[in-house]
């Protein structure tokens, strides 16, 4: 299993601005003034404004009132914040065990694993590609690129560069190729080296989206004759900083391709981090991954409980250790 030391450090980094600027204000209205209807509507606002959504924001306040109900007449402001965590605890706790066990496990996943990679360009998709290979690589696996973004020199030589950074083989054919093509060359290349996870980068123009839908469908198809349960995963590349408009370019790619999971880029650079509630809800996606800065180490496997702790760490003390 993967190491996960500074699992929570990274967390708590990557929701920094989310937390200064809106959680820290929700610990502060309800040890200000109880759970009066004021500071529920305070708390509607703020979550509102960080990002979780509408519909979220409205299941979140009505399950901790409920929960409240049942916990008899201690209304608290700990036991008011200790019934909000929980309840965004559990909206985020529909994960995806088997998918992210896939990069995770120990001798129980096909070999190699093939991860395919989605996303709008601009969305940080490469830099998430490198972020995932420095993970895989702490685990010990030994993990080969694909450079099927075939339509922009840009994304082939990013990838590059960030192979050699790496020290990790990168499978690229010339630009306008056949994207299909260096999909499977890569797998195929894969499997001849014994290598552990293969991960495919495609293009992300939404713009032509017939074409990128084909594109996509015959990836499938072609790397299906290496392995036909391949891919075994489908990452979706979410840009943090872009909020609901990044939540509108996900079901795009969500109607386009059967995703497993949202990669949740550039968390540190907003402090609207409560647009994971607002996936989770929205898309039904679970995130499973999220960046917390700009070096290839800053990526941390998303932990629902761990996320809520970090959110409220400076209002209701720091979260517990792993």
């Amino acid at each position: 299993m993967v190491k996960l030391f500074g699992r929570r450090e990274r967390t708590e980094e990557g929701v920094r601005r989310t937390r200064e600027t809106w959680f820290g204000r929700i610990g502060r209205l309800f040890h200000a003034g109880g759970d009066d209807e004021r500071a529920w509507d305070d708390l509607e606002e703020a979550l509102i404004s960080a990002d979780v959504g509408v519909a979220a924001t409205q299941a979140v306040i009505e399950r901790t009132k409920a929960s409240l109900q049942q916990q008899g007449p201690d209304r608290s402001a700990d036991r008011v914040l200790e019934a909000l965590k929980s309840e965004m605890s559990t909206l985020l706790s529909k994960q995806g065990d088997t998918a992210i066990s896939l990069v995770e496990s120990d001798g129980l996943r096909p070999k190699p694993v093939v991860v395919l990679v989605v996303g709008v360009n601009g969305s940080g998709k490469t830099t998430s590609i490198a972020k995932l290979v420095h993970y895989l690589k702490e685990n010990g696996d030994r993990v080969i690129l694909g450079a099927a973004d075939t339509f922009r020199a840009a994304a082939i030589e990013q990838l590059q560069v960030w192979g050699k950074r790496l020290g990790t083989e990168v499978v690229a054919h010339q630009l306008g190729g056949d994207s299909a093509a260096v999909a499977f060359d890569a797998v195929q290349a894969a499997q001849a080296r014994g290598a552990d996870v293969v991960i495919i980068d495609t293009a992300g123009r939404l713009h032509t989206k017939s074409n990128l839908m084909e594109e996509l469908k015959k990836i499938r198809r072609v790397v299906q004759r290496l392995d036909d349960s391949a891919p075994h995963l489908t990452l979706l590349v979410l840009d943090a900083t872009t909020g609901q408009n990044g939540l509108a370019q996900a079901r795009t790619f969500v109607d386009v391709v059967a995703c497993d999971g949202i990669f949740l880029a550039k968390l540190d650079g907003t402090a609207r981090g409560g647009i994971v509630f607002a996936i989770q809800q929205e898309l039904g996606l679970p995130v499973l991954f999220i960046g917390t800065g700009e070096g290839a180490e800053d990526i941390s496997p998303f932990d629902p409980d761990q996320f809520v702790e970090a959110l409220f760490a400076t209002s209701t003390g720091d979260p517990q250790a792993e």
